[in-house]
């Protein structure tokens, strides 16, 4: 055998250690991102979906360590289209892709099923936007959310509706989600404990288009304000509608529809200071330069100014990505002990989770529309 057939094996035993080594040196970090990329509010999971990709693309690019060594982060994005049974499969997708932590879903309905399927396979859940209360109280020790709940902005609205609004009478309508009936309720709760009379609650669906009978039932009724629990894909039409039919009440919802599409979606119905909803989350003053530069980057990135959500979905993948960099491993179990106890300084405040998983001392921010442009009215905790 010649000294050069010798050498060829040499060679590629040297190649291959050292492709091995540099490929144990970044390691590959799965991060799933779910919502509603298509149906009626796919701006809205288009929006959180962006949020996520924000944050990734920054992580690769400043490169990010992890136990001393250089990792790659992967996004897997996975479209529940607002749809519980879609959301469950597409959370038995990602926990099959065996992924390192999941930012979603979007809505409480697709949320909450979802969070068993992760639960039973370890993997942390952080939602940028699922507000209603069961998530974090079906005692899952992975399930997390960035944003208020229900029970704070339901009734904050409630609340607000008879000691701003001076409304006696309220009306209250649901799209029988599991976000829809959650907010409504806590909002009856909330206007109920302020003097308030329900005269009326009615109930329609999130793919409905037509509420002329609900609306003529309202009507006659006569309340100061009507409070709709659902998305703005719903309160758009229910708005012109109304304006069609003369009903001049203020008009009250919780973050579904509190978006820069509503101006869009409802046309001339959406008026001047008759809308009022709530954003579930928010910043003081001190932190709004720094939300507002990256609102900015968000529209040059991509050509859109921000829904509502995607500085909460960014801040929910940071917040991951900073549990694991304490943990100094991506393996799920090993960082989410660190995840529970974050103080994480993001662009949308101070994360922190209490026992259940809700973030601590959670802000909401109030607006209404005016000149056909969402108005911001006040921060409250």
């Amino acid at each position: 055998m010649s000294f050069k057939t010798k050498m060829i094996p040499l060679a590629g035993a040297i190649a291959f250690a050292f492709a091995g080594t540099a490929a144990a040196q970044e390691q590959v970090i799965k991060i799933g991102h779910v919502g509603p990329i298509s149906g009626a509010i796919a701006h809205l999971g288009k929006d959180n979906e962006n949020g996520a990709k924000m944050a990734i693309e920054e992580l690769n690019a400043k490169g990010t360590m992890i136990n001393g060594k250089k990792v790659k982060f992967e996004l897997l994005t996975e479209d529940d289209a607002a749809d519980p049974k879609q959301g469950t499969t597409v959370a038995q997708k990602l926990v099959d892709a065996k992924v390192n932590g999941v930012i979603g879903h979007l809505n409480s309905g697709t949320t909450i099923p979802a969070s068993k399927i992760y639960n039973d396979a370890g993997i942390p859940q952080i939602s940028p936007s699922a507000t209603n209360p069961k998530y974090t109280q079906q005692g899952y020790k992975g399930a997390f959310r960035v944003v208020a709940n229900d029970g704070q902005l339901g009734g904050t609205l409630g609340r607000y509706a008879v000691q701003i609004n001076k409304a006696k009478k309220v009306a209250v309508i649901d799209d029988k989600t599991a976000y829809g009936e959650g907010v409504a309720a806590e909002f009856m709760k909330g206007a109920k404990a302020k003097g308030a009379e329900v005269v009326v609650t009615e109930h329609t669906t999130d793919k409905s288009t037509d509420f002329s009978a609900i609306l003529t039932t309202i009507k006659a009724k006569n309340p100061d304000v009507i409070f709709f629990g659902g998305m703005d894909a719903v309160a758009g039409p229910m708005l012109r509608q109304m304006k069609a039919l003369g009903i001049t009440a203020k008009f009250m919802g919780g973050d579904g529809i509190c978006t820069t599409d509503l101006v869009k979606l409802a046309g001339d119905g959406i008026g001047e200071g008759q809308v009022v909803c709530a954003e579930a989350g928010g910043v003081l003053d001190a932190q709004k330069k720094v939300l507002d530069d990256w609102k900015a980057a968000y529209k040059k990135k991509f050509g859109l100014d921000v829904q509502i959500y995607a500085p909460y979905v960014y801040d929910a993948v940071m917040t991951m990505v900073d549990a694991m960099q304490q943990a100094k491993s991506a393996e799920p179990a090993k960082y989410l002990p660190f995840l529970a106890k974050i103080k994480h300084k993001g662009i949308t405040g101070d994360i922190e989770f209490d026992a259940k998983g809700d973030i601590k001392d959670g802000t909401l921010t109030l607006y209404t529309y005016k000149g056909g442009k969402r108005e911001l009215l006040q921060v409250v905790k």
